[in-house]
């Protein structure tokens, strides 16, 4: 069986659109399709599942455990299950990109106070 969804039909909040799999036919996976403004980004945290980021266009600098990673349109970036880790869009224009939860539900424990809520992360 086939499902078309339509990007607006999910929960969008700030700068992204969320997909979690259990939502739609037990799916095993959940992603946000986002457009991140510049300075902008979630804070320090964590899944016990890895994370996918796929920057398709703009600059997001990554810090995956104590690693710092530049990435820009066309790169991916792996954090691996229970690495801490955040972005912020480090470039001058909004920065497009898919970042895919390897879990039915989104599963975050911050790591940093003062993070607002609904964010991509």
């Amino acid at each position: 069986m086939a499902t078309i969804l339509n990007k607006d039909e999910l929960p969008f909040s700030a700068s992204s659109w969320q997909f979690e799999g259990y939502l739609h036919d037990a799916v095993n996976v959940s992603f946000f399709l986002s457009n991140t403004s510049p300075e902008q980004g979630p804070l320090l945290h964590k899944h016990p599942y890895e994370e996918i980021f796929i920057v398709q266009e703009g600059k997001l600098t990554f810090t995956v455990g104590d690693t710092v990673i530049e990435a820009s349109g066309g790169q991916i970036v792996i954090a691996q299950a229970g690495i801490p880790h955040k972005f912020i869009n480090s470039g001058t224009e909004v920065a497009r990109h898919v970042n895919i939860h390897a879990s039915p539900r989104m599963i975050t424990t911050w790591l940093e106070e003062n993070d607002p809520p609904n964010r991509a992360e």
